[in-house]
């Protein structure tokens, strides 16, 4: 990294304590809860800020709404299996006005996805593996 591009991000880190507590409040208020991960990874807050930032900015991009953000963050913690996660995001979206049967919908999308997706990949194989006509496979 060249020298001016250094002192900036020097200079940003020097208030990484700061940053780390403002993070905390706005997670706080996001979510209603700061995730376990981030308390332990606030314990260096050089890495931290940088973290919780692209976090914070990825989960409210300006083009989606509070409420379709975190749908969007249920249905990927319920395909990645990330069940706290998951518990924190549905506390979250019905904090931002989510109902019980959006959020039942969201999860069963992720879940027809996540089957589609060992169907898609299963499926392929048998037919490379195992072409329609059986005679293919005594060549």
């Amino acid at each position: 990294m060249n020298d001016k591009n250094e002192k900036k991000l020097t200079d940003f880190l020097s208030h990484a304590d700061e940053m780390r507590e403002d993070i905390f409040e706005d997670t706080q208020s996001m979510l209603g809860t700061i995730p376990f991960i981030f308390k332990i990874m606030g314990e260096r807050p050089e890495n931290f800020v940088l973290s919780g930032l692209v976090d914070y900015r990825t989960l409210r991009p300006g083009n989606l709404s509070p409420k379709v953000s975190e749908l969007v963050a249920i249905a990927s913690a319920a395909g990645a299996g990330a069940d706290n996660c998951l518990k924190v995001h549905i506390q979250a979206a019905l904090k931002e006005g989510a109902t019980r049967d959006e959020i039942i919908d969201t999860i069963m999308i992720a879940a027809m996805i996540g089957r589609t997706k060992v169907l898609a990949s299963g499926l392929r194989h048998v037919a490379d593996i195992l072409p329609d006509n059986i005679s293919e496979i005594e060549k």
